[in-house]
């Protein structure tokens, strides 16, 4: 081989990978923006069912694209394309609308046009008090106050069932004035019922408010995995705290 043509390969080279990479990078981006999304969850406002470190998989698709279907959320068109509604029940990843930029996940309690309110810790709906059962004690770390939380079993009027958190009476979100959601926007509200700062609280003191449909990001479908205290450094947390029994593990 010529001495010469040695350079010229290795840059042909170069080029085929970078161009590789870049085939690879932009089925991620559109993978990303059209069908999946991972998030980490970092709080305890959706306990019993979603915990500290479950790593989740979202569907882009659901409910259709907006701006914020893409990353950085570029102001490039207003409203959804080839939007669906949520349903009520549905556990749903949206930016907080105070900066349209952090990612918040919380329940779809209150559709457009519904009346919410919570009295003595129990949710209405449009004057109707949803069914709950008392399904035995919870995790004390789930509630601020250090109270052991009672677990319920929380029936929507579609049917659907799901658990909730109550670290007890007389707490700051327990009782609430009636909030009629406005059209085009949701109620959101975390199932760890005292310790959410949801639609309940307004965005000006650190809350959600009401939710527009534009910043629905998508449904979260499964967990994946999910982690107990794992460290990035520490390897051998990877799978000591691995979480066997939330192995791809669908969410309610």
């Amino acid at each position: 081989m010529n001495q010469a043509d040695k350079p010229n390969g290795a840059r042909e080279e170069t080029v085929e990978t970078i161009k590789s990479l870049g085939v690879i990078l932009l089925i991620v981006l559109v993978l990303r923006i059209f069908l999946f999304q991972p998030f980490t969850i970092p709080s305890s406002s959706m306990k019993p069912n979603l915990l500290i470190g479950d790593y989740i998989v979202v569907s882009k698709f659901s409910y259709g694209f907006s701006r914020h279907s893409i990353p950085f959320s570029p102001p490039l068109f207003k409203g959804r394309i080839f939007g669906s509604a949520p349903k009520r029940g549905d556990v749903v990843v949206f930016k907080t609308p105070a900066n349209n930029r952090t990612d918040l996940i919380k329940r779809v309690v209150g559709l457009p046009g519904d009346s919410i309110q919570v009295t003595d810790g129990v949710l209405s709906i449009n004057g109707k008090a949803l069914p709950r059962v008392a399904d035995g004690q919870g995790n004390p770390d789930a509630c601020a106050n250090g109270a052991t939380p009672t677990r319920f079993i929380e029936t929507n009027p579609i049917g659907k069932r799901y658990e909730t958190y109550d670290c007890g009476p007389d707490g700051a979100l327990d009782n609430t004035p009636v909030y009629v959601v406005p059209e085009g926007h949701y109620f959101m509200m975390g199932d760890n019922r005292d310790n959410s700062a949801d639609s309940r609280v307004p965005p000006e003191v650190g809350g959600v408010g009401f939710v527009p449909a534009e910043n629905l990001v998508g449904k979260a479908q499964i967990i994946l995995a999910s982690w107990e205290n794992v460290s990035l450094f520490k390897p051998w947390t990877w799978f000591l705290n691995l979480r066997g029994d939330r192995f791809v593990h669908p969410i309610k």
